[in-house]
């Protein structure tokens, strides 16, 4: 390996991508736009549930149960009905995505610890988010109910039939419990990924079409010294779009930052390392653009948003799935950076993560030299 070829290559190819402004404007601001676009408009976090009421009691019982949920967050009463058909339309509609439905003989129940049923009727077309909206009213009616068994003025403290534990929750690293803090850091994985193997996998599919690749070959410039040549230009790219990524988690998302930015910028520099030279053996294996292209999409964007953890949590997916995802190197910058972000964790922690990076790293590096070099051949 020879330090001068090398860095021919790496000057040869960054001259290439500061002439073309427009790829190299659009590789800068790809990852703020995806940031933005992502990360505003995904969010996992539900609240301001629609909510309609049947109050069929109407006590002041039954209004103070309602009023119990106007004043949380999580829902928004939009309206009442007083029958089944109102009921039925009201979720057909969609006015409504729960409906609350307060029985006849709420209040005269609710002093005698008699058991008191509350009907929710949920929307179940979207799985996930009425099973969160149903775990919210039935944690707030649970905690009214309590309070009512042990402060009610009718009811005999003796008698006392609730839990005789209080459980306090405490939430460690996103206190807040705002999805923003969980999607940014992990958008910073995915766009990377993308980013970095779109950036390389068409530059030596691009060689060969220009025929220019074998006049390149020709040279005593090795297969090895023409990928890692290639890798360091880009590698100028996607640290500024790294740079980029985090100055918009930290000023634009607000997340908070608990860790070291050594550490990320290390890890970061390993994850590029990997995903650029990626691009670059699919572009060895692919002498026309178009299919170095679809490859790039089908190997980086498809894998780092399903297969990363990023979306779906991986311990619910299937066991072959799961097994699928430990070749997936999105997965673990993703738990690098949302642990560096998040919980502050350092080497000691993280160490199996990066030394799967390291290890992808040389590896993807190996294949690509000798790919390269069966072109030769």
């Amino acid at each position: 390996m020879s330090y001068r070829r090398t860095r021919a290559i790496f000057v040869k190819e960054l001259r290439h991508i500061v002439r073309d402004m427009r790829s190299l404007a659009a590789a800068l601001a790809l990852p703020l736009l995806y940031l933005t676009l992502f990360g505003y408009a995904l969010s996992l976090d539900v609240d301001q549930i629609p909510t309609m009421v049947r109050d069929a009691d109407n006590s002041s019982a039954s209004h103070d149960l309602i009023q119990q949920f106007r004043g949380s967050r999580y829902f928004n009463i939009v309206g009442y009905v007083d029958s089944d058909r109102e009921e039925e339309r009201a979720i057909d509609q969609t006015r409504a995505l729960m409906i609350i439905s307060i029985p006849r003989d709420y209040s005269r129940k609710l002093p005698t610890g008699i058991a008191t049923p509350v009907q929710l009727l949920v929307d179940g077309s979207d799985s996930n988010t009425a099973s969160i909206a149903l775990s919210y009213a039935d944690s707030l009616i649970s905690t009214y109910a309590l309070k009512m068994r042990t402060h009610g003025e009718n009811h005999p403290a003796s008698s006392y039939s609730g839990s005789p534990v209080d459980a306090q929750l405490r939430v460690w690293y996103n206190s807040s419990l705002e999805s923003r803090n969980y999607v940014v850091p992990g958008l910073i994985a995915v766009v990377l990924m993308i980013i970095a193997t779109f950036l390389t996998s068409l530059t030596i599919a691009r060689e060969w079409e220009m025929n220019t690749m074998e006049q390149l070959l020709s040279t005593p410039v090795r297969p090895g010294e023409i990928a890692l040549g290639k890798m360091l230009a880009y590698f100028v790219v996607g640290g500024v779009d790294m740079i980029v990524a985090v100055l918009a988690a930290l000023f634009l998302f607000h997340v908070p930052m608990r860790g070291s930015f050594l550490l990320l910028a290390f890890t970061s520099c390993l994850f590029l390392f990997g995903a650029l030279l990626w691009g670059i053996f699919i572009s060895s294996k692919a002498r026309s653009q178009a299919v170095a292209f679809q490859l790039g999409a089908l190997t980086s964007f498809l894998p780092a948003m399903q297969l990363s953890g990023f979306i779906y949590s991986i311990e619910t997916m299937p066991a072959p799935i799961r097994i699928l995802t430990y070749i997936v190197p999105a997965r673990y910058f993703l738990a690098i950076v949302k642990g560096i972000f998040l919980k502050g964790v350092g080497i000691r922690i993280l160490w199996q993560e990066i030394l799967f990076l390291t290890a992808y790293g040389v590896f993807v590096f190996i294949q690509t030299a000798r790919s390269m070099r069966q072109k030769v051949a």
